[in-house]
């Protein structure tokens, strides 16, 4: 799989570079990207990131830094997807409407986790594993279920000795 036009900070770790897909897009500092991994073009990871194995993020989104993502999470980029336009041609490139997303500083995104076009997920959120993400998540939000819904406040959890935001770090939310 390719590594091609990408900007990437020089100690930003690539597992298996044969293993992974990506494409324009940039990956910032001390971030590691696990093997399996597909980043499209247009899109943007920040520094000291992880992104977990078998993760797909599409063009149009924008991961800040200190962003956990587990095994297995799928970004979407269209709201209305087709494969082919009304006249039944096949859809280019020019025929898709990009609906940017955006993951803030500090959040994490458990494995299987679904994230919806449009989004902002909150600074130092938490998206539980296999969850379906909607629509914006508040910073420091604790999102589960199918649609995800808030069920607590990261800063409580870390304030009880619960790991809470800095389980990212750690990778115990994966």
């Amino acid at each position: 799989m390719p590594v091609t036009n990408v900007t990437l900070a020089p100690d930003a770790v690539i597992y298996y570079p044969d293993l992974v897909n990506l494409y324009n897009c940039s990956i910032g500092s001390g971030t590691r990207v696990g093997p399996f991994v597909e980043v499209q073009k247009n899109s943007h990871i920040g520094a000291r990131c992880k992104i977990s194995s078998h993760a797909f993020v599409c063009e149009g989104v924008t991961i800040e830094d200190e962003v956990f993502i587990g095994h297995g999470v799928v970004f979407t980029n269209e709201l209305y997807p087709r494969a082919t336009n009304p006249n039944g041609s096949l859809k280019g490139d020019a025929d898709w409407t990009v609906v940017p997303t955006l993951i803030r500083r500090g959040a994490s995104i458990g494995s299987n986790a679904t994230i919806v076009a449009g989004v902002t997920i909150g600074c130092g959120a938490i998206v539980g594993a296999g969850a379906v993400v909607t629509r914006d998540l508040p910073d420091h939000a604790i999102a589960v279920g199918v649609p995800a819904r808030v069920v607590g406040d990261a800063r409580e959890k870390e304030a009880a000795g619960c790991p809470g935001r800095n389980a990212a770090a750690r990778g115990d939310l994966g």
